[in-house]
């Protein structure tokens, strides 16, 4: 299966208004998906909205709504759903954290992918269908200045496994599946937990930078995850991704 087996199909993708969102939405237009972009922000969806033309729906909600996902998979039965959307972490040390800003990816990107995953099963999505949520590398080795970022990004990963299962034994032909995107400075979250790091290191954002390698871009990820949706044959639980592409997990 290829890219142009997804052609005509409805995406529906979270966090569209910047960053990995963004560029997934932008590439989903260009290999002619329908595309369903949820965000906050609605200037900026509809400056997007402007650049894609028809191809692309803005829709300015809050991810994490309880109700939001039942409503938009109803009206747009989409084949790909995309969850890309999260809270931008604070980033201080333990002591510095309160319980509300450590439960801020929770309350988000956790709490987010739950409803999405919930409804794809309940409704549920047609089979054949594919939801892809965004954990995160820090998910496997911890993240000491991002509050509960870590483990709200490894429960991302749980639920989705969770629901895999859950699809298996009902057999309802959804696939579900994680994605790990390892560290970079291309997004504002990315950009502010590089700048986080570079300071307990005692070191300058290039210097941190240049110990890291090569970094993804989001239109590397874009492509990424275009090539998992678009392969039926990608039945691992969970991905890392790095700039070298895709890497299975247990």
């Amino acid at each position: 299966m290829s890219a142009e087996d997804l052609v005509g199909t409805t995406a529906l993708v979270t966090g569209a208004s910047q960053g990995f969102g963004r560029a997934i939405a932008e590439a989903m237009v260009q290999a002619s998906l329908k595309v369903v972009g949820v965000a906050r922000d609605a200037t900026a969806l509809e400056e997007l909205r402007e650049k894609l033309g028809e191809g692309f729906t803005p829709v300015v909600a809050d991810v994490a709504d309880p109700g939001l996902a039942a409503h938009l998979i109803g009206e747009h039965r989409p084949g790909l759903i995309v969850l890309n959307a999260g809270a931008n972490p604070v980033m201080k040390p333990i002591r510095e954290q309160t319980w509300e800003t450590f439960a801020t990816n929770w309350e988000v990107d956790t709490k987010q992918v739950f409803h999405w995953v919930q409804q794809a099963l309940l409704q549920p999505l047609p089979p054949g269908s594919t939801v892809i949520s965004f954990s995160s590398g820090a998910a496997l080795n911890g993240s000491p200045l991002s509050g509960g970022y870590a483990g709200a990004k490894a429960a991302v990963r749980f639920i989705s496994a969770y629901a895999a299962g859950e699809s298996a034994r009902a057999g309802l032909g959804i696939r579900f599946v994680s994605v790990l995107p390892k560290l970079t400075p291309d997004t504002a979250l990315g950009a502010s937990g590089v700048a986080a790091y570079a300071a307990l290191q005692g070191v300058d954002v290039a210097t941190f930078l240049a110990g890291l390698g090569t970094t993804l871009g989001p239109a590397q990820v874009a492509d990424r995850i275009l090539e998992l949706a678009a392969d039926p044959g990608s039945e691992h639980p969970a991905y890392l991704l790095t700039p070298a592409g895709l890497n299975p997990l247990g």
